[in-house]
């Protein structure tokens, strides 16, 4: 839904659907309803996933595009090349990188693979990428070694979400990890310290 890949921008999935729920409850999803809607009403209904004024301005602009683009019809936006989708997504007011990955992904079932704070996080803990490199590396190293194929991508973006919300987190629980093997920053975290 690409509602919730605006809304999802430093927030918690938790928090995203609460605003999803509060849209829902005033049949709020569509991009006419969002177009038509106030901008303070707007703000209210996405209040729980935060940065609600900024929130709301993106949706905004997103349904703007939507309209005058694709006259509301998403399922014409699948059919547009993925290169130029994501070209014209790109230029729409808050949609970065990441957010127009996940459309692509998601709603408009393209074989994109999106990146983000636990893909980043991570590549870096494996010593496959450095901690800042750009979207495009980080990208470009899934693609390489993936078959071009949107339900894989699916599926691996969301494992990777799972293990950085389980395990890899800011303070990542090493000990019973699945990657210590093969992870340095997990294996120097488990290491015996020296005496």
């Amino acid at each position: 839904m690409m509602v919730g890949a605006v809304l999802t921008q430093a927030a918690s999935w938790t928090n995203v659907e609460k605003a999803i729920a509060n849209l829902k409850g005033v049949n709020a999803l569509s991009p006419k309803a969002l177009r038509v809607i106030g901008d303070d009403d707007l703000a209210r209904l996405v209040y729980p996933s935060g940065y609600y004024n900024a929130k709301a301005r993106k949706l905004k602009a997103l349904a703007e595009f939507i309209g005058a683009k694709f006259d509301d019809d998403i399922g014409s936006m699948a059919h547009v090349e993925t290169g130029i989708m994501r070209t014209q997504l790109l230029q729409v007011y808050g949609i970065g990188e990441e957010t127009a990955d996940d459309i692509l992904l998601y709603p408009l079932g393209k074989p994109v693979f999106v990146i983000d704070t636990y893909a980043r996080r991570l590549l870096h803990r494996l010593g496959l990428a450095p901690e800042a490199g750009s979207y495009a590396l980080y990208q470009n190293l899934f693609i390489r070694h993936l078959a071009e194929d949107r339900e894989l991508y699916s599926e691996y973006h969301a494992l990777i979400v799972r293990h950085g919300r389980e395990t890899c987190q800011k303070r990542p629980v090493c000990s019973g990890c699945c990657l210590l093997d093969v992870c340095p920053t997990g294996q120097a975290a488990v290491a015996p310290s020296p005496t």
